[in-house]
C-alpha cells in the first residue's frame, strides 16, 4: 500500500439554482375595474337598510314629557325627562354600531369581491344609511307623537324624540369598517381568499 498516494481532492458542491420563484405565486394586485359595480351594489343595498333602522329608532327612542311655560309659552322638560335627549342619541348610536358590524361581516362574506373597492362602497353606503336613519327617523317620530290642536299654559305634552347632533351617523360606517378590518386582519391571505371562492 503506497503511503504517499495523492490526496483526494474534494470539489465544492455547487449551490442549487434558486427556483423558489417557481413555487411562489405572484402577489395579487388590487382589482378595481371588476369590483366597481359590486361596490356600488353593496353601497346601495346598505343605504336601503337605513329605512328599517329609522323605524327601529323611532320605536325605541323615548319621548320627552314637557310642560308649557306660562311666561314664554316654550316647552320645558319635567324633572329628569331631559335625560331622554341623551337616551335618544345612545339608542341611535347602538343601532348604528350593531348595523355596522352586521354590514361589515355580511360584506366580508362576499368572498369573490373582497378588497378595498367593495370596502369603500360599504363604508360610503353605511354613512348614507346613517344619514337616512337620522333624517327619516325624526320624521317618523314626529308622526308618532303629533302635537294637539290647542296648547295652553301648564299643559304637559309628550314631545317626539329628536337627535340634536349629527355625530351619531358615524357609528354605522365606523362599525362596518371595524368589522371588515378585523375580518381582514384575521384572514391573513394576500388575496383575502378571493381565489378560494
Amino acid at each position: 500500500m503506497d503511503e504517499k498516494a495523492a490526496p483526494v481532492r474534494i470539489e465544492p458542491v455547487p449551490e442549487p439554482p434558486y427556483v423558489y420563484h417557481y413555487y411562489m405565486r405572484p402577489r395579487p394586485k388590487v382589482v378595481v375595474k371588476r369590483d366597481l359595480l359590486p361596490g356600488l351594489v353593496v353601497a346601495l343595498t346598505t343605504f336601503a337598510f337605513g329605512l328599517p333602522a329609522a323605524y327601529l329608532w323611532s320605536w325605541l327612542a323615548p319621548a320627552q314629557l314637557k310642560i308649557v311655560s306660562p311666561q314664554d309659552g316654550k316647552f320645558y322638560p319635567i324633572g329628569i325627562e331631559s335625560y331622554h335627549r341623551l337616551d335618544a342619541l345612545m339608542v341611535f348610536v347602538l343601532i348604528g354600531l350593531g348595523a355596522g358590524v352586521i354590514t361589515g361581516i355580511a360584506t366580508w362574506l362576499l368572498r369573490q369581491r373582497r378588497g378595498p373597492v367593495v370596502m369603500l362602497g360599504m363604508t360610503a353606503g353605511s354613512f348614507a344609511a346613517g344619514w337616512m336613519a337620522q333624517w327619516m327617523g325624526g320624521k317618523i317620530a314626529l308622526g308618532a307623537y303629533p302635537m294637539p290642536a290647542s296648547i295652553k299654559a301648564n299643559d304637559t305634552l309628550l314631545i317626539a324624540p329628536a337627535l340634536e347632533t349629527w355625530w351619531g351617523i358615524l357609528a354605522w360606517p365606523l362599525g362596518a369598517a371595524l368589522a371588515y378590518g378585523c375580518c381582514t386582519a384575521w384572514n391573513g391571505l394576500d388575496d383575502l381568499g378571493r381565489r378560494l371562492g
